[in-house]
């Protein structure tokens, strides 16, 4: 039987999560999608889109319908959650990708309305409630007798599993990593006010150093990391693919030849296969676009002075990060 999922938000993160369900896994099945937007206006963006292009299938509204080569998805624009007919639809799982209910009381709005568990696609407001997880990393930890978890940013998606490679081989002692990525939807596209005021500037014409919580929430994945890192984020003005610099001391002296060669091997592990890859060839941001893989270090970049590591990591902010929700709701599912 199928796993039957809603998605709450479909809108940078919400549409490339659908995708990736109906054409990667048979497993699941979407029962309907929750947006302010209509049921019009959703189709337009699914069908046309400006980094990944027209999507390759027939894309139409019908009233309260999204159809998709021919297949019905109940479209519903309900501000509450708790009003949502989950119950009524036997709803398994809530993908919450809307960026609103992050938190434990909105998160459980969705499990008031009948929904067996809801995934969040960005860190918790309430981590001492909601536990995170990052395929490839930490997976093994989960608990059916989760309710509602949430699988962290897309940076530290791309963060973690680099970071579990290198302490496992080496033992982080301490570093900071930097994402220079690109901007998002919480930004202004042109100056306008914003609680914080670097956002709060045209995010088309200015580098924007602001705030990430990727490598702090590293200790709620990797818990012997806990308080070992700390990081910024600069934000360019690029679509998608953002970059990682991670600069870490480690115990072990080591060489450039031997951190590629332990992150090569680990993304070949059966763990890593898909998640974690190594690139020797020299590339830029616009070749990652639509790369499904959480983290692909740039062999290249890689740096060492004897115990002082500095590992650079490519990553499609959107659509690798939508490729591990898919994954994820998959794998709880088969844990209901």
């Amino acid at each position: 039987m199928a796993i039957r999922v809603a998605i709450n938000g479909f809108g940078r993160i919400g549409r490339p999560v659908f995708k990736r369900i109906i054409e990667n896994h048979p497993d699941l099945e979407v029962v309907a999608i929750n947006d302010l937007s209509d049921a019009t206006t959703l189709a337009h963006l699914l069908k046309y889109d400006s980094i990944y292009g027209v999507y390759q299938k027939t894309v139409k509204a019908e009233g309260d319908y999204l159809v998709v080569d021919g297949q019905k998805f109940k479209v519903f624009s309900e501000k509450d959650p708790a009003k949502l007919p989950w119950k009524e639809l036997k709803v398994d799982i809530v993908i919450e990708s809307s960026g609103v209910f992050t938190d434990y009381e909105g998160a459980k709005k969705h499990l008031e309305a009948g929904a067996k568990k809801v995934i969040i696609s960005a860190p918790s407001k309430n981590p001492e409630k909601i536990p995170e997880f990052v395929l490839g990393v930490n997976e093994d930890k989960f608990d059916p007798k989760y309710d509602i978890v949430d699988m962290g940013s897309c940076t530290t998606n791309c963060l973690a599993p680099v970071a579990k490679v290198l302490h496992e081989n080496f033992k982080i002692v301490k570093g900071f990593m930097s994402t220079v990525h690109a901007y998002t939807n919480d930004q202004r596209v042109l100056d306008l006010a914003h609680r914080d005021l670097r956002r709060a500037r045209a995010a088309g014409l200015n580098i924007i150093p602001t705030t990430t919580g990727a490598a702090r929430a590293i200790g709620n994945v990797i818990p012997e990391l806990k308080g070992k890192l700390d990081g910024i984020a600069f934000r360019v003005p690029v679509p998608t693919v953002s970059v990682l610099d991670l600069i870490c001391e480690v115990e072990k002296k080591t060489t450039k030849e031997e951190v590629n060669y332990v992150l090569k091997k680990a993304s070949q592990s059966e763990r890593l296969k898909g998640i974690l890859g190594v690139e020797d060839a020299p590339l830029v941001s616009s070749d990652y676009i639509g790369n499904s893989y959480s983290a692909v270090v740039d062999a290249l970049s890689t740096m060492v002075i004897d115990n002082l590591v500095k590992v650079v990591a490519w990553y499609d902010n959107e659509w690798a990060y939508a490729c591990r929700l898919a994954e994820f709701a998959e794998f709880v599912g088969k844990r209901l």
